[in-house]
């Protein structure tokens, strides 16, 4: 009898189909089988690396989280903030005139043209009653939060332009999201997003909301805000270089050791300062004082 080798199977398709359905039935399936499932691996391997070397739309390299991952986390973020009694948050219709003037300063922001996901996520605002604490911070999916300690020590609307300008970046950049693919890996994130760990999300919602407030990022991503703050506020009204203005205050003061967990990890505020001016002068942007126009107002209808 002859031996029918796998050589065979390829090389004569027409003779072997039919010899195979003949006298061999069965093992012709078991090929069939074989083959679907290295096809089916090879795919995974591919739609792998396409997720993993594909880049987002700020040109990083693409995340398992996707931008509606990052506003669900996000939500789940806000709603750990708000049952936390530790935060104490002014509702918007309470204190309706300090909205309208903080929502004008971010929407101005969010409308430079520059902001990737500008439509995708919430960019949502809201203000924390805490005149001792100089802070503001970014969810994922674009929900900030700001002290009225910060607001209160900056008391320059350029100033708190190019906080927040940072802090969009952060949310827009998906630093939160970068850093938690980095922190739990790529499988395990891969099983968040096909179900397997669903309740796992709302635990690092919970971490996530737990530290909100002392969230740290790199050098790398504080860099990246800094530089993205003046690419932002250079299509708006204000002083493109606003961010650093947070940081000659500190030095004025005789605080440049006690930089906010917000603003505080690795370079220095001096650096700080240098670098926004050295990102300003290379966007050849306006950094003339848009003036305080309406701020002191704003301060004064905080509690």
């Amino acid at each position: 009898m002859y031996a029918l080798t796998k050589a065979d199977v390829f090389l004569y398709p027409r003779i072997t189909n039919t010899y195979l359905q003949e006298h061999f039935p069965g093992l012709q399936v078991i090929l069939q089988i074989a083959l679907m499932k290295k096809i089916l691996a090879a795919l995974s391997v591919f739609v792998l690396l396409f997720f993993v070397f594909a880049c987002d739309k700020n040109n990083n390299v693409s995340l398992f989280f996707s931008p509606s991952d990052d506003v669900a986390l996000g939500q789940q973020v806000s709603d750990e903030i708000r049952a936390d009694p530790n935060f104490e948050l002014l509702s918007r219709a309470a204190y309706a005139d300090a909205y309208v003037y903080l929502d004008s300063m971010v929407n101005a922001i969010l409308n430079s043209g520059e902001v990737a996901y500008r439509d995708e996520f919430a960019w949502q605002v809201t203000i924390v009653q805490d005149d001792n604490t100089l802070n503001a911070f970014a969810a994922p999916g674009g929900y900030i939060y700001v002290y009225t300690g910060l607001i209160k020590y900056l008391n320059d609307a350029d100033a708190l332009a190019g906080v927040m300008g940072h802090e969009i970046a952060h949310a827009d950049l998906r630093h939160t999201s970068r850093n938690l693919q980095r922190q739990y890996g790529v499988s395990f994130l891969l099983s968040l997003l096909v179900g397997e760990e669903a309740s796992t999300l709302e635990t690092i919602a919970a971490q996530v909301a737990g530290t909100a407030a002392g969230l740290s990022f790199s050098r790398e991503f504080e860099t990246e805000s800094d530089e993205r703050s003046v690419e932002y506020l250079a299509q708006t009204g204000f002083a493109c270089d606003g961010a650093k203005l947070f940081f000659e205050r500190l030095e004025a003061s005789g605080q440049g050791g006690n930089t906010p967990e917000f603003l505080s990890t690795h370079p220095s505020p001096e650096n700080r300062i240098e670098n926004i001016t050295d990102k300003a002068t290379e966007e050849n942007c306006d950094t003339t004082p848009s003036g305080n126009g309406g701020y002191a107002a704003f301060v004064n209808s905080l509690p």
